[in-house]
């Protein structure tokens, strides 16, 4: 059984696309539509930056977005590969999930680009810029990072955010608790905290007026049917039903990313290969949680040539 999973935020870079536009109309197409949807030009920032300016949140997820659907529609259209045909599930990190959704023809690709679009601009506005942190915790289990933030919250919200893998788990909350957590985690037999350079903190109840505000978008641009099941973050087990599946989206926003049981539920349920599009983030994850696993991750032309062969 065979896995396509979508990378979350964090993993844009100026000049993302950029080869696969010059390469390949099915791209290019990806890129103006969104460009469309969203009344800007995303992909001139996706290309030439300002770093900045691709890095605010409520660009860096309809481009990330953009530019793993762009490399899945090279695959289908350019290779003859079709995700549903050659995959069984599929699973996003965070903003990710919406990417998976639009895979499987849930959302269409604008609709996809408003929602995030609205996403971003709802968890920026959610919580004044210097309240809220994150940090990544280096070296941790689950077991250890929620023992470190039961600690270090002293009454404020300090809750463990992303379950990436057995060695990274990442804290969100109030900015004074995140500060203590990365102070004490020696304490706690971590190797390191560290800082991360976000300007709010994702995935924790700080985050409900963004979920309030994805509820109402929901409910007017709610996902069809899917082609293939998700494993949705929230529940790391899969989903098939659409209205469930817009629930968790809600849920989601201050919910846990529940990543390494997300990749442990589908090696379970008989899931050997992962292939990462749009990116080369998961894919170091999932070699972590499972080494028996094989993984590909894919962002140029020469990855789609080479993925395209193994399949």
């Amino acid at each position: 059984m065979r896995a396509f999973v979508f990378p979350g935020q964090g993993s844009q870079k100026v000049g993302m696309g950029t080869e696969l536009a010059a390469a390949s109309a099915a791209a290019r197409a990806v890129f103006e539509e969104v460009d469309d949807a969203l009344g800007q030009k995303l992909s001139a920032i996706m290309t030439e930056g300002p770093e900045d300016q691709l890095t605010l949140t409520e660009n860096a997820q309809p481009a990330i977005m953009a530019n793993a659907i762009a490399t899945l529609r090279v695959l289908e259209q350019e290779f003859g590969v079709s995700l549903v045909d050659k995959g069984d599930c599929v699973a996003g990190h965070s903003l990710g999930e919406y990417t998976a959704l639009c895979a499987v023809g849930a959302f269409g690709l604008a609709d996809t680009a408003r929602l995030l679009k609205l996403r971003g601009r709802a968890m920026q506005a959610a919580v004044p810029v210097g309240e809220g942190a994150m940090c990544a915790l280096l070296g941790a289990d689950l077991e250890k990072a929620q023992a470190l933030a039961d600690s270090a919250a002293e009454g404020e919200i300090c809750q463990v955010a992303n379950d990436n893998d057995p060695t990274q788990v990442v804290l969100s909350g109030a900015k004074a608790a995140i500060d203590r957590a990365v102070g004490l985690v020696k304490d706690y037999g971590i190797k390191r905290g560290i800082l991360l350079p976000v300007s709010a903190p994702f995935h924790c109840d700080m985050m409900q007026p963004a979920a309030d505000a994805m509820a109402e978008a929901l409910a007017a641009t709610p996902p069809g049917a899917l082609a293939l099941p998700l494993y949705a973050n929230v529940t790391a087990s899969a989903v098939s039903d659409p209205a469930i599946e817009q629930d968790l989206l809600v849920k989601q926003v201050c919910g846990r990313v529940r990543w390494r049981e997300s990749v442990l539920a589908m090696r379970e349920a008989g899931v050997a290969e992962f292939v990462e599009l749009g990116g080369k983030v998961l894919g170091p994850m999932i070699g972590r949680i499972d080494g028996d696993s094989s993984v590909y991750s894919v962002i140029s032309m020469d990855d789609l040539e080479a993925l395209a062969k193994a399949l």
